[in-house]
């Protein structure tokens, strides 16, 4: 385990990491999620084995810390992983971000660009004020008092599936709050703006059981980003069907499915 300061003063983020040779790969998990849990299982898989491999948790969130003179807007995040990076030497890493993870990657792309070479976006963020069914419009229902102090924590918590569940329990309060309404208020210019202004190689995961509404496919496309279909996985496609997932994260083609000829 390596940690670094971020923001407040003697406030650390915390990252644990895999040995290997290549450009560095760096896991941000999602809201209320940590990258252990969520990314290390894919890291033996023969195809990602080898990088170096970086899965960091990003404030309030897993082991780092929890300061409540943090903003956990999505630029805090960004500036906090980029401490990460700074701090390990990482320049030209492969980000693989999974949904408000995704949109932190963004935003660290956009603002560090000598940080990126490439993006993996599993269901990320992209546009703010997402409908009330998403879990980050859910939370920001409530104001902060209310979820911290006035049972909103344990009524999501309760509401959770128990893989969300087991890892948003470890997470602060305050930080899951904060977090979700920052993914609510998005960024200027917004994550989909910046992601198609960015001249990197851009990879969309989509799980096939989510599917694509407000996904802009086309635009995206158009700016060059390409869309990986996980066949019979919802948003946690790492756990729904890993081996498609590895597939996507490692740039390779899926196989034909059987009823395609």
């Amino acid at each position: 385990m390596q940690q670094t300061e971020f923001g407040p003063a003697g406030a650390y983020i915390r990252w644990t990491e895999a040995a290997g040779d290549g450009p560095a790969r760096v896991h941000i998990h999602g809201l209320g999620a940590a990258s252990g849990p969520y990314t290390a299982h894919l890291s033996a898989d023969p195809r990602l084995a080898g990088r170096r491999t970086l899965f960091v948790d990003l404030p309030g969130f897993g082991i780092s810390d929890r300061p409540a003179d943090f903003g956990y807007s999505l630029e805090e995040h960004a500036a906090a992983v980029a401490a990460v990076l700074d701090a390990a030497g990482v320049r030209g890493a492969e980000v693989v971000g999974h949904s408000m993870g995704g949109a932190v990657a963004i935003v660290l792309a956009y603002r560090r660009p000598e940080l990126v070479e490439r993006l993996v976006l599993a269901e990320a963020n992209l546009d703010p004020d997402p409908p009330l069914t998403a879990d980050s419009s859910a939370i920001a229902t409530w104001t902060e008092e209310e979820f911290v102090d006035g049972g909103g924590f344990a009524a999501t918590l309760e509401r959770a599936g128990w893989r969300w569940a087991a890892t948003m329990r470890c997470a602060d309060p305050l930080a899951l709050h904060r977090s979700a309404t920052g993914l609510v208020r998005g960024t200027e210019p917004t994550m989909r703006a910046m992601v198609t202004s960015l001249a990197i190689p851009r990879t969309y995961v989509l799980g096939e059981l989510s599917g694509e509404d407000g996904l802009g496919r086309t635009d995206l496309e158009a700016a060059g980003v390409e869309i990986v279909t996980v066949p019979d996985a919802g948003h946690c496609m790492m756990f729904d069907n890993p081996d498609a997932y590895v597939r996507a994260i490692a740039g390779r083609p899926a196989p034909a499915r059987a009823d395609a000829a």
